[in-house]
């Protein structure tokens, strides 16, 4: 600034301003700007000279330059500047020097409010063109005209870099990040890894989420098989050395989910999402995005792993082994595991269409709490396991067509191939450890005797590298000791020619993964609707997108809720008017298919109830309750005219004071008949008489 300058920006600049701190505010906007743009940090701290010729003492000047590196797009991430904020608003600031406005911001809304608190407590503000009053109209016009060009001179270069970048993206030239197993030459060329062992653990990887379709069962297998992931560090201490760690699922999960290892570049995966980033943070907020949603998608430039078909049937198993669903729209399976419940994952809500939970008591059951979670209602629906399970697994039986030997022949050799990968990987393996030992020996073998230090160190690593040779020889000896898989011989080809037939038989001895896994082969959903409390329909999707309609009778709290309940009551009354017994009318409803509450059977007992409910008595007990019979008195009869107690006729009849030839029998019942003699009537009434007188 000249002298003139000065000379005419004196008056703005008055004794309550000197009394004040002035503050030197420095910022660069990035650390490569912080370490290379030495000039302009020069440039920014000469503004205390200025300071001192406006008038401030040297002890009267501050200087803030904590936000060195740091973009002026936003206030929540730069101390410094908070700093500055907060000492204006106390009114302990005189004077804020800074080279431009865009270093003290390059956000409309931080630039006004910091001209808003100058304003009120009277602070200058002095950048290389001159010196301005917040308080003077013209002063505050022309400091808001410099922070919309500054904001907008931010939103033009981001503009241009973002063109750039993506003009590289649109030419194929733009240099993403590789996954491990891709490397970059010099010359820009993208190969795959010249470690075999790096090449051959990712193929491991890809061809063991195909056969078991879910990352953490690939992550168990390659556990317990003690194969290590490669991973080429981008960053830290280790930046790019080749380290090989534990699985994780989330390690699983990036490969597969990786298009780079189907030779594909994809630029736009991760887009950001302002309304959920974190303030201070400006990495946080990156969403991953639908491959409808990606900015550039161009296929056959890296060297591929697996092709582009397979990855997407990879993205597709990952979306069926998800066990939530979202909007309702995705029926996913959920991965078989060793549970007893046969349809986990299978069954579905038939009222609500939500996947229906598992609950294991005595009996898996299966159950659908949507709308007790959402509406605080009751269940949708309860059922047990069993009687569902049957049904389905009896339906799977009758649409099995016989399967063709090829396919086990395919899985021996498939087996085959997995134990000769795993040989290779234990060879190499040890080849690595053997290659570690030799070179620690050749760095302990040329360093100087007399350095102990040093060769004290180099001889611990010596021997650690040795001892994982030892291990590693000792792991692969028992890998080695392992049943390799059987072929497929003549006599078990005969037995298994006609595995439609053979599989009922076989089933009880598979395990509940292996029934699961057989279910899903030709099974896409289970749906169960309860249509009456003692009926359930169940629906048999397949995958080809027909279905099966079983029904299943559950066990129900009362008789009259189960399944052809009154049907059951017309038999038996039809029955019953044949002359059958209990247990002959209980026989002839189980075979007709007739069940009881809680049996698949109907008992004698349950027969009995409802013939008593309804007043259908036997035959017997009908001949019992009756006083006459055929013309006949009945003991009851007879008691009854007499006004007596039945037990008097019967000893009557039994010590012959009836005389013989007036008593017989039913031949049906067995009952006791009387002839109603009027003569024999008026006898046993005197007798009756003369006893009681």
């Amino acid at each position: 600034m000249t002298v003139r300058e000065q000379l005419g920006s004196a008056h703005k600049i008055r004794d309550v301003h000197l009394q004040r701190l002035a503050y030197i505010y420095i910022r660069q906007s990035s650390p490569k700007q912080v370490a290379q743009h030495l000039e302009s940090q020069q440039l920014q701290y000469q503004l205390t000279q200025r300071a001192e010729m406006l008038g401030w003492h040297p002890d009267r000047i501050r200087i803030v330059d904590a936000d060195q590196g740091q973009s002026g797009r936003g206030s929540h991430y730069r101390q410094g500047y908070q700093e500055l904020v907060t000492q204006v608003s106390l009114g302990q600031v005189g004077i804020i020097c800074g080279y431009q406005v865009s270093r003290l911001a390059r956000n409309n809304r931080d630039w006004y409010h910091l001209l808003d608190l100058a304003a009120v407590f009277d602070t200058l503000i002095a950048d290389s063109d001159g010196l301005y009053d917040l308080r003077l109209y013209n002063d505050r016009l022309l400091l808001g005209l410099k922070g919309t060009m500054s904001e907008a001179e931010l939103h033009l270069m981001r503009q241009r870099l973002d063109a750039g970048r993506m003009n590289q993206v649109y030419r194929g030239a733009y240099r993403q990040h590789l996954p491990t197993g891709l490397v970059r030459l010099p010359e820009g060329m993208v190969v795959k890894d010249p470690d075999d062992q790096v090449r051959h653990t990712i193929e491991l990887v890809f061809t063991k989420f195909e056969q078991l379709g879910s990352c953490p069962q690939v992550v168990r297998y390659l556990s317990q098989e003690q194969i290590l992931l490669p991973r080429r560090q981008r960053a830290g201490w280790f930046k790019g050395e080749l380290l090989w760690k534990r699985p994780s699922r989330d390690m699983i999960y990036d490969m597969i989910r990786n298009p780079a290892y189907a030779g594909a570049f994809a630029y736009g995966r991760k887009q950001v999402d302002y309304t959920r980033q974190i303030p201070g943070q400006p990495a946080t907020g990156r969403l991953a995005r639908p491959m409808g949603e990606w900015l550039h998608l161009q296929f056959d430039v890296y060297p591929a792993y697996l092709t582009w078909e397979q990855y997407l049937a990879n993205q597709e198993r990952l979306r069926q082994a998800a066990t939530r669903y979202r909007d309702n729209l995705s029926r996913a399976q959920g991965t078989a595991r060793t549970g007893r419940a046969l349809l986990q994952g299978l069954a579905t809500c038939g009222h609500c269409g939500r996947a229906m939970r598992v609950s294991y008591k005595q009996h898996p059951h299966y159950y659908c709490d949507a709308r007790r979670a959402r509406f605080a209602e009751s269940n949708c629906l309860w059922v047990q396991g069993p009687r569902v399970e049957t049904g389905v697994v009896q339906a799977f039986f009758e649409a099995l067509q016989p399967a063709q030997l090829d396919v086990l022949e395919a899985a021996l050799a498939e087996q085959q191939h997995e134990h000769q990968q795993l040989a290779r990987q234990w060879s190499e393996r040890l080849k690595r450890a053997e290659y570690d030992a030799h070179l620690a020996r050749r760095q302990y073998d040329a360093v100087d005797p007399d350095n102990r230090l040093v060769a004290a160190e180099l001889e611990r690593r010596w021997e650690d590298q040795l001892r994982q040779v030892q291990e590693t020889r000792e792991a692969m000896a028992r890998f080695r000791q392992r049943p390799v898989s059987p072929t497929l011989t003549p006599e078990l080809r005969d037995q298994l020619q006609h595995i439609s037939e053979t599989l009922p038989d076989l089933w009880s001895s598979l395990d509940n993964a292996q029934k699961k896994a057989l279910l899903r082969s030709l099974i896409a959903r289970v749906i169960c609707k309860r249509e009456t409390p003692g009926h359930i329909e169940v629906r048999i999707v397949w995958v080809s997108g027909h279905y099966t309609v079983r029904h299943v009778y559950p066990p129900v709290s009362h008789r009259r809720d189960a399944h052809c309940y009154p049907e059951m009551v017309a038999q038996i009354e039809k029955l019953w008017q044949n002359g059958l017994s209990d247990e002959q009318i209980a026989e002839q409803l189980t075979a007709e298919g007739f069940h009881s509450a809680r049996r698949p059977d109907v008992r004698p007992v349950t027969v009995q109830k409802i013939r008593l409910e309804n007043g259908w008595h036997s035959t017997l007990a009908q001949s019992r309750n009756a006083l006459e019979l055929n013309g006949y008195l009945t003991i009851r009869g007879l008691a009854a005219q007499l006004d007596l107690n039945r037990d008097y006729v019967y000893r009557w009849v039994y010590n012959q004071t009836i005389d013989p030839d007036y008593v017989t029998r039913d031949p049906q019942s067995g009952v006791y008949l009387i002839r109603n003699d009027l003569a024999l009537i008026e006898q046993l009434r005197s007798r009756v008489q003369k006893k009681r007188h």
